[in-house]
């Protein structure tokens, strides 16, 4: 089935995704910038569009690639080659083109990398060509989310329209909820998540009542209540804390946390192999091994989950939702700095976000052959589904403006609207719009990562003693760095607060 509405950072890179912003959700096509019919001399300028993807390559790719030149060509003069990466080699593939003379002029950019490719002059400022050539991009964005992606005041790269915010909660089996009549709307904190979890233990003792939300996701992943600023080392409790950077690890908050998952975990209410675990919740959940896992949700978040795991599932909602620039910044689009042709690229990008037939095409591909439309919603043409339709990426959020899409048949044809009143109606962390430059720092930086990557999992899925292992875990940070580290997050944060006001 389709993942239509999964989230960039969990996807893209690992943490994220978690997250959109004031689109048009009336569909109307934005004014493009620069939109005029090309004179009949004028050849048009071929852009390199780069980006990752996590399956093949759609055999009928170059159809959708034909009919979105004829619209670019028409509007502004340029077609466009697309180039699909794998994932698996996205970082070492981009990494070669940028350093060579290689064609490349427009590309996705992950909030992991955003700040390094910055840092080494490898994408443009973009400030210029936004006023000259984006104004569709700036009609369609909330000027709170696309100035998150500053850097030194500058944006160098363009967020793409899709959940800005997360909240974090609880996805349970709606089947066990319906048979042993637990009231959702009454697990509101971590004690009525523990009640419910000890229900399922007694009543169906061969059910894990929790399980990871993911490989590799520890409870505390989908359980914040601070803005993580980027990595962690070094965190905004409270997403305010007038601006003063912890060290998590040290909180009182943190130490109360794991002992939980430790009383959880030594109750039987934790999958005993939590910290190896390696198959996918939804595995877990179709194989009846497991009840529920904490989640980083947004509207539709139910149905995405149901698709995914072949069961009905149900979500309890624990924390209010909120954006910090990790949400926002895990999907974006930048210029090249080799490209020779920015405000091509520019015009292009602006494209992505405000005209409806481009985004559909990058979404759905070509109506009639790949999908079929009543008013907004659609659905595969008659004997074809999504094993043998010749294109079926699953990725709208990463293609500009995702408001802009059709909805697919069985998905709550309002999902868009209601994704932009949830955007609006979040909590905006105090340092959104702040990005961490690790490069000060970058040998602490790497010992005390490898030091987060031995003990983070165990002490955060309750599989080890805290009282033991948590003093153990604080003394090998201190002495990897990270004070060192926080104290330059503390520096550049309240640089970041003295020039953005």
């Amino acid at each position: 089935m389709k993942k239509r509405f999964m989230s960039a950072s969990a996807l893209i890179i690992g943490s994220m995704l978690v997250l959109s912003a004031c689109g048009n959700n009336s569909g109307d096509t934005a004014p493009v910038a620069g939109d005029k019919t090309a004179k009949p001399e004028e050849k048009p300028t071929e852009l390199t569009v780069a980006f990752p993807i996590f399956g093949a390559v759609p055999k009928e790719l170059s159809l959708v690639q034909d009919s979105i030149n004829q619209i670019a060509q028409k509007k502004i003069n340029a077609t466009v080659k697309l180039t699909p990466i794998s994932i698996g080699n996205w970082e070492q593939q981009i990494n070669l083109m940028l350093s060579s003379s290689e064609k490349l002029d427009l590309m996705f950019v992950g909030g992991n990398n955003y700040s390094s490719y910055v840092s080494k002059g490898q994408i443009v400022a973009l400030s210029k060509l936004l006023e000259q050539h984006g104004q569709g991009i700036a009609k369609a964005m909330d000027p709170a989310y696309l100035n998150a992606a500053k850097i030194s005041g500058s944006i160098y790269a363009i967020p793409t329209i899709r959940d800005f915010a997360a909240y974090n909660g609880l996805t349970m089996r709606k089947d066990l909820v319906d048979k042993f009549q637990i009231d959702v709307s009454k697990i509101r904190t971590l004690d009525d998540v523990e009640a419910t979890l000890k229900t399922i233990k007694e009543k169906e003792p061969n059910v894990t009542p929790l399980i990871p939300g993911s490989i590799g996701r520890t409870m505390l992943d989908s359980y914040r209540t601070f803005d993580m600023l980027g990595d962690s080392l070094g965190v905004l409790p409270n997403f305010d804390n007038n601006l003063k950077v912890v060290n998590l690890y040290e909180t009182e908050e943190y130490a109360q946390f794991i002992k939980k998952m430790r009383k959880w975990y030594t109750s039987g209410l934790i999958l005993k192999d939590a910290s190896t675990n390696k198959t996918s919740q939804f595995d877990l959940i179709k194989s009846n091994r497991g009840f529920a896992y904490f989640s980083n949700m947004k509207p539709g978040f139910e149905q995405q989950e149901t698709k995914s795991s072949g069961v009905p599932m149900v979500t309890a909602n624990l924390l209010q939702p909120v954006s910090t620039t990790t949400n926002v910044t895990g999907v974006m689009w930048g210029i090249p700095i080799n490209s020779k042709t920015p405000e091509k690229a520019m015009d292009f990008l602006n494209l992505m976000y405000s005209d409806k037939d481009i985004v559909n095409l990058f979404d759905w591909g070509v109506e009639g052959k790949h999908y079929v439309k009543s008013d907004n919603v659609i659905d595969f043409p008659q004997g074809v589904d999504s094993k043998t339709s010749g294109y079926n990426l699953n990725m709208g959020y990463m293609f500009g403006n995702q408001f802009l899409s059709y909805v697919f048949k069985g998905d709550d044809p309002k999902i868009w609207d209601k994704m932009d009143q949830f955007n609006k109606s979040a909590l905006k962390s105090k340092a959104l719009g702040f990005t961490f430059d690790a490069n000060a720092v970058k040998a602490e930086y790497a010992a005390v990562t490898n030091v987060v990557t031995q003990y983070k999992l165990p002490l955060e899925t309750g599989s080890v003693d805290p009282e033991k292992i948590l003093p153990e875990f604080i003394s090998k940070l201190k002495s990897a760095g990270i004070d060192k580290i926080i104290a330059e997050k503390q520096k550049q944060l309240d640089e970041w607060a003295k020039s953005s006001k």
